[in-house]
C-alpha cells in the first residue's frame, strides 16, 4: 500500500537535496517521479527544485488554488508514476495535503513530502501541521545550530542580521534572511529582540 510522507526540519537541513537524490535514485531504475515546488519559491526559479550544493531539477508547481489530485492523475495518464515528490511542503493548504494523501489511498502512488515544520515565530506552517496529523511516515532531518546542538527553529533576520519578531508568515528567503538554530538560541534570539523592542 502506497504512503504519505513528511520529512521536515529546520532551513538548511538539506530536504531539497535529499528530495533530488530521491528523484534520481528512482529515475536511474527507469521509474518516473513527479516533482512539485511551490509556485511562490522562485529563489532557484520559478519550476525548479534547486539545493544549496548546485543540484537542480524541473518541477510542476502548485499555488493555493492547485487541485493536487487532478494535476497528479493527469500526469499519471501520461506516464507511469512511481513517485510523487513535494519541495516546500509547508505552502500547501489542509485540503491539498488531504489531496495528497487520496493520490496515495486511492491512486496507489507513494507521495514525499518535504518541508519546514514551523516559521520564523515557531508557529506551524498549515501545510505541515496537517502532514504531522496524516501522514503516514514522519521524518525529521536533521541540522544543527551554531553551537552544535540539533536546530529545530529558524529566526528571520533583516538585512542589518538583527532578528525579526514580527512580519507575515510567509516570505522567501535564504541564508540571508533564515538561521536555524537550537530552542534555546532561538528563544534567547527572541528574547534580545523583545528587549531591544
Amino acid at each position: 500500500m502506497a504512503k504519505l510522507y513528511f520529512s521536515y526540519a529546520a532551513m538548511n537541513a538539506g530536504k531539497s537535496t535529499i528530495l533530488l537524490q530521491a528523484s534520481h535514485n528512482y529515475r536511474e531504475r527507469g521509474m518516473n517521479t513527479m516533482l512539485l515546488t511551490a509556485q511562490l519559491d522562485d529563489r532557484v526559479a520559478e519550476g525548479r527544485i534547486g539545493s544549496r550544493i548546485g543540484l537542480e531539477a524541473s518541477a510542476f508547481v502548485f499555488d493555493n488554488k492547485t487541485d493536487m489530485t487532478s494535476l497528479i492523475e493527469a500526469e499519471q495518464a501520461k506516464t507511469s508514476l512511481a513517485c510523487v515528490m513535494v519541495d516546500e511542503a509547508q505552502f500547501l493548504t489542509d485540503a491539498q495535503a488531504w489531496q495528497l494523501a487520496d493520490v496515495a489511498d486511492r491512486l496507489g502512488i507513494p507521495v514525499m513530502c518535504y518541508g519546514l515544520r514551523t516559521d520564523f515565530q515557531g508557529n506551524l506552517f498549515p501545510g505541515s501541521a496537517r502532514l504531522l496529523a496524516i501522514a503516514d511516515v514522519l521524518r525529521e532531518i536533521r541540522t544543527i545550530c551554531h553551537c552544535g546542538s540539533k536546530a529545530t527553529m529558524v529566526v528571520r533576520q533583516d538585512g542589518d542580521g538583527k532578528v525579526i519578531r514580527e512580519g507575515a508568515q510567509i516570505e522567501i528567503g535564504g541564508n540571508e534572511r533564515y538561521v536555524s538554530l537550537c530552542r534555546r538560541h532561538w528563544n534567547e534570539a527572541m528574547a534580545e529582540t523583545a528587549r531591544r523592542g
